[in-house]
């Protein structure tokens, strides 16, 4: 009785995130491109002119900066290129205030938008999973007052505001019908999902099946996280066929987020990436491995794919990262995710590095930029 009563709450949950209405998920987009994480903890990186050259040969439309600063603002003005940007977790606390969140979106955001294509605000980056609760409890607040602020300005139909989740803040994400929060961050989670349906922002998650790999390497398929062929899992609820850890972590907070009584919320990968160098009790952290994740994203992106719970809807993904970045503390592989080194030149090839010459038709030359329209299932 108790394992029936599992599968009859699953396929109610599974019907009201897979039956909700398009038009609360914007299953017809126009023209979308993945993203890419410009993290700038580095004393070695081309100045950001150099970077909008890079990314505009590349034919990359979005990107993701983890500040306000001037310069990449600046630098960006009058170009394609949509831009989220970042308030650091430090400024939460100040950020609560409404004055003080209209003070800074009239200083960060006002005098750069419209000419710089700012799209996006991630307050804080991974507040939920964060050792400070004072954080947890200043996030929504500063979420609220800084969409009242751009609500003042004239702003708010043009800026979402969202903030990016460590997938460390669900307690099960195995199989994927399993996903749930953490019961600790349960109340705010409530409020910060109640704004994002309101406002139809994007919750964003920070996932990273590298990790998972990492820790039990002896227990989880490499091609299965990796995005190579192979067997795929199915989750004996819903019965839907994985083929690949990322899309399996998407479907959990999909479901984690139904749990809340939330359904028509869009989930977006805000960072995934895998580093092409690591210590020696990093495993998998080499440069094929690294090439053959994002190269697999890249492709499924290019198909305008959705995961199995939501195949209709293109998932949203921003790679991590432009750059190796020196300066960033920790082990080897955190310095060691970028896609280039900091003079511009490759760290290994995802099947872009033909996009700047117009005359090539190099089959390995995958554009990045892609029409996106319904998928057919």
């Amino acid at each position: 009785m108790a394992l029936f009563c599992i599968r009859i709450a699953i396929i109610h949950i599974f019907l009201q995130l897979f039956l909700t209405p398009s038009d609360n998920y914007g299953f017809l987009r126009g023209v979308t491109s993945l993203g890419i994480n410009y993290g700038q903890i580095g004393n070695n990186l081309p100045q950001p002119e150099k970077v909008l050259d890079l990314l505009s040969s590349l034919k990359l439309t979005k990107a993701r900066i983890y500040d306000t600063n001037p310069q990449v603002l600046t630098a960006f003005a009058n170009s394609n290129v949509e831009l989220i940007v970042t308030v650091e977790n430090q400024m939460l606390a100040v950020l609560m205030d409404p004055q003080q969140a209209l003070q800074w979106v009239s200083n960060h955001i006002k005098p750069y938008f419209p000419a710089t294509r700012i799209t996006g605000i991630a307050v804080g980056n991974e507040v939920f999973t964060d050792s400070d609760t004072t954080l947890l409890a200043s996030v929504v607040p500063a979420i609220v007052s800084i969409h009242g602020a751009l609500a003042q300005l004239g702003l708010d139909t043009y800026i979402q505001v969202s903030t990016p989740n460590s997938l460390a803040v669900l307690a099960e994400s195995y199989p994927p019908s399993a996903g749930s929060f953490k019961t600790e961050v349960s109340g705010i989670m409530s409020q910060y999902l109640q704004f994002l349906s309101s406002t139809k922002a994007p919750f964003w998650i920070n996932a990273y099946p590298y990790f998972a790999y990492k820790d039990k390497p002896d227990e989880v398929p490499l091609d299965y996280v990796l995005f190579n062929p192979n067997a795929g899992m199915v989750d004996p609820y819903t019965k839907l066929h994985y083929d690949n850890m990322l899309y399996a972590q998407v479907d959990a907070v999909l479901f984690a987020i139904a749990r809340m009584g939330f359904g028509g919320i869009e989930v977006g990968v805000s960072e995934t990436g895998w580093p092409s160098k690591g210590d020696a009790d990093e495993v998998g952290a080499i440069v094929d491995n690294a090439a053959a994740y994002n190269k697999n994203i890249l492709r499924r992106q290019l198909k305008n794919e959705g995961t199995p719970l939501r195949p209709n809807m293109k998932l949203e993904v921003y790679l991590f990262a432009l750059f190796n970045e020196d300066m960033k503390p920790g082990p080897t592989s955190e310095r060691n995710y970028g896609l280039f080194q900091p003079d511009c030149t490759m760290v290994y090839n995802v099947g872009i590095s033909a996009l700047s010459s117009p005359s090539s038709t190099s089959t390995a030359s995958i554009s990045l930029t892609s029409s996106a329209t319904k998928v057919k299932t």
